[in-house]
């Protein structure tokens, strides 16, 4: 069996890889097969964290901590795995190369949308002039436009992430033993996956920050947005 393990997938091929490459495509599979979907779990379902006594107990940012220092980490090794292989002539990697770089190009945009996100606002961060006035508070145009962003990106760079790894381990004929811990890691964030979102934990950063109740106007609809406003803050 540990014979097996250290053999490359192609058996009939050798497994000989530059010092450079070999790590870049260590800190890639660290950064894009662990950890990211990780952080990605950890937000989707952890928001409200097991215990917490939600709504009463509101604005848990253990979650926002571990989603935000996950994918930090995974931006640094992606920029330092890129920077390993600058200087060698990767033209020949040909389809991985381009799922490689359409994946930097997305994580540098979901780096940016972070940055232009908008205000908090709400009762735990007021405006300057201590109104209640924020773009996620007020789910402001600037603010939908984030989330269904941020999301829908996020998502689609952790599949084409996968399928990137997938071509640079048949590229590089990696050994069996990277292809097992990997299928394992992912089936098991899948089943973990299905069972947190049968148990509802699946909450949304809106309520997990300041809860349920109407009167906070992302829990209205929009046509009542403007009426909620002008009673909160004359409240």
């Amino acid at each position: 069996m540990l014979d097996w393990l250290l053999s490359p997938i192609n058996a009939d091929a050798p497994h000989v890889v530059e010092f450079a490459v070999a790590w870049h495509g260590r800190f890639m599979v660290l950064a894009w097969g662990i950890l990211a979907p990780l952080a990605v779990v950890f937000a989707r379902y952890f928001k409200v964290m097991p215990g917490q006594d939600w709504p009463r107990e509101l604005d848990n940012q253990t979650w926002w901590r571990g989603h935000w220092i996950g994918q930090m980490v995974v931006f640094g090794l992606s920029v330092t795995a890129l920077m390993l292989v600058l200087p060698l002539n990767i033209s020949e990697t040909g389809l991985h190369g381009i799922l490689g770089t359409a994946v930097l190009v997305a994580l540098i945009i979901q780096v940016l949308l972070g940055l232009f996100r908008g205000s908090k606002g709400g009762p735990t961060a007021r405006a300057p002039d201590g109104s209640l006035s924020g773009d996620h508070y007020d789910m402001t145009t600037r603010r939908r436009w984030f989330e269904a962003l941020h999301k829908t990106l996020g998502y689609c760079v952790l599949v084409l992430g996968a399928i990137t790894i997938i071509y640079g381990l048949l590229h590089a004929n990696g050994p069996n033993w990277m292809w097992v811990v990997l299928v394992l890691w992912w089936l098991g964030l899948v089943v973990a996956s299905v069972v947190l979102e049968q148990r509802g934990m699946a909450m949304n950063s809106y309520q997990a920050i300041w809860g349920n109740d109407p009167a906070h106007p992302g829990n209205t609809p929009a046509s009542e947005h403007d009426d909620q406003m002008t009673r909160l803050q004359n409240h």
